[in-house]
């Protein structure tokens, strides 16, 4: 009988361990209303957004809606934020079309395109959810801001050629930047233009552009969506070469398990991969920032698993990859949105349009949705950041730029792959080459600092007190031990290198094996090594690998002045403002 009733207990333990349901517990009366009217709000930028990233996705835009609608009520049930948007994203349709598309054109069948955004999606959920379960969320850290700037300026661009076409009312074959922009080249010569597309879609760009510049509150993109319908309507621009939504199909779509080949699942595998890092990143960043204003903290392994259950929600029902969407999140917030609430009035408003509403966009024009598409590219360009990195550091700036030749010559999927290399690649060359000098003291300022910012330092003569700002491991053990010997080769040598050792955070085996070498070859020369401010954690390593065997435990100091003051002591060398031995200075 006791077993009987723990076991629904329990269950409602676990039950109410859900965030949804959790936030329902919570959840206060007087946000209903706030949560309706930002729904509503929302809805307005939902629609003509999701069928527009549907598109640069190389799917129909129908599926952007059904993403719309179960990617919000997914993330409701399983997200942690409050207020967080998810849906179709900019940044992530590319990656969908340059993962589905090669896979779908050999047959040209969008229903087999569908079935590949669907498995993408149900494949990202799966690394989410996987990865949660094993708490990596700290994977978004793999690509540094350089990168990032550079992959998102690569990724603006590519956006930005491959809508221009049907901006301007014709189609272009796909492939790499520089064959689209050559298609570009080539279709305007031909006079291949559409004036009446072209007008619609570079006037929606502008509508746009000025209602966010000076009236950020009014929703632009709903604006130019009206305006488009009604410019269509009223001059026949159909008749006229604009391509149009049509009458989307009624209903939503059933629960399907997409049906793929066997060949198809290793690339799908690929893309699904390089998506959820980005979405990943793109998350803890967006979630970072409103946390911040609304006094929330940050789960990343919860948010992995919330952008799962959106994904695999999607991907049941004829979706595709989602993310979080910051314009989306920022107009929710402005609205007054206090809850997930807000995405589930969005989810049901899509709903019961498709429902009693499907032919609503049946006049809204091709070139407006690339407008949409374009509009958002733009602000996923950062000039201004790539101009402060070459400002403040050329090392990053580089960086930035090789992140974005990489998406623009050589593909959105290859190019997230190159911003990961790089972005490891920087870290392990900061720990090959870390920051190193030489230290003295400066009258009248307490401690002892590097001669490179004080090059009047006093030193003394027989002593150098050399810094290594990383942790001793591998990679830098040989660039340790040739800057101590280039110091123990000046001339006069030094009698003592004290390592001012508190940058130094680890030292593993074989830095322990290049130490104990360098010890035997210093005391060859008549020259000690010799540590002060080791970490206590280091310390215990270096008793581990028995290297105190062969560095004396007497050269040990909890100090930099413990170890200064002793070497006056056994020399009586005195603090001279003539440095000893510049040639060590790097």
């Amino acid at each position: 009988m006791p077993s009987g009733h723990l076991r629904p207990r329990n269950a409602l333990v676990r039950l109410r361990g859900v965030p949804g349901v959790r936030a329902m517990s919570s959840y206060r009366r007087a946000w209903l209303v706030k949560d309706v009217i930002a729904g509503i709000v929302l809805t307005t930028l939902l629609v003509p957004q999701g069928m527009a990233y549907a598109e640069l996705a190389g799917l129909p835009p129908i599926t952007g809606l059904y993403t719309s609608i179960l990617c919000l009520l997914g993330y409701a049930v399983f997200g942690p934020s409050r207020i967080l948007v998810l849906g179709p994203d900019s940044s992530l349709g590319p990656m969908i079309a340059a993962t589905v598309l090669p896979l779908a054109a050999s047959d040209g069948d969008p229903g087999r395109a569908v079935a590949l955004g669907s498995m993408l999606a149900i494949l990202v959920a799966a690394v989410m959810i996987l990865a949660s379960a094993a708490r990596l969320g700290f994977v978004a850290d793999l690509l540094s801001k350089p990168t990032v700037i550079g992959y998102m300026n690569g990724l603006a661009l590519t956006i930005l050629v491959g809508q221009l076409p049907k901006l301007l009312g014709f189609d272009v074959e796909t492939g790499s930047l520089v064959e689209e922009c050559a298609g570009l080249v080539r279709k305007l010569s031909t006079g291949a233009l559409v004036p009446a597309a072209a007008a619609v879609g570079i006037g929606g760009i502008a509508v746009i552009l000025v209602l966010q510049r000076l009236l950020p509150k009014i929703p632009a993109v709903l604006v130019m969506v009206v305006l488009a319908i009604v410019a269509t309507t009223v001059f026949g621009l159909g008749a006229h070469g604009v391509s149009l939504v049509g009458v989307l199909p009624r209903g939503l779509p059933p629960l399907t398990v997409p049906h793929v080949r066997l060949g198809d699942l290793a690339p799908l595998a690929g893309g699904a991969l390089g998506i959820a890092l980005v979405s990943l990143a793109d998350t803890i960043s967006n979630a970072s920032a409103f946390a911040a204003r609304t006094g929330q903290e940050v789960h990343g392994n919860r948010e992995m698993t919330g952008i799962g259950a959106a994904n695999l929600a999607a991907g049941l029902f004829q979706g595709f990859p989602v993310s979080t969407s910051g314009s989306r999140t920022a107009v929710a917030e402005r609205a007054g949105a206090k809850s997930q609430l807000t995405g589930v009035v969005g989810a049901v408003l899509i709903t019961v349009m498709l429902l009693l509403l499907p032919g609503l966009f049946r006049n809204l024009p091709q070139p407006a949705l690339a407008a949409v598409v374009i509009s958002a590219s733009l602000s996923l360009a950062d000039v201004p950041g790539t101009v402060r990195l070459w400002r403040q550091r050329h090392a990053e700036f580089f960086l930035c730029m090789t992140a974005f030749l990489g998406v623009a010559l050589l593909g959105v999927l290859p190019g997230i792959a190159v911003a990961v290399a790089l972005s490891v690649l920087n870290v392990f060359r900061r720990a090959w080459w870390p920051y190193e000098t030489v230290l003295g003291r400066v009258p009248d300022l307490e401690g002892y600092h590097d001669v490179r910012s004080y090059p009047l330092a006093e030193r003394l003569p027989g002593l150098v007190i050399y810094r290594f700002d990383a942790p001793l491991i591998f990679a830098n053990a040989k660039t340790f031990r040739n800057a101590v010997l280039r110091l123990a080769r000046t001339d006069p040598p030094p009698r003592w290198i004290v390592v001012a050792a508190e940058p130094i955070t680890d030292v593993d085996t074989t830095a322990s094996d290049v130490l104990e070498d360098l010890d035997k070859a210093l005391n060859a020369e008549h020259v000690h090594l010799v540590f002060a401010e080791v970490k206590d954690p280091v310390r215990r390593k270096i008793e581990r690998y028995g290297l105190t065997r062969t560095v004396d435990p007497r050269h040990f100091f909890p100090t930099l002045e413990a170890a200064v003051t002793s070497f006056r002591c056994r020399t009586g060398a005195r603090w001279t403002s003539v440095p000893p031995h510049p040639s060590g200075d790097r």
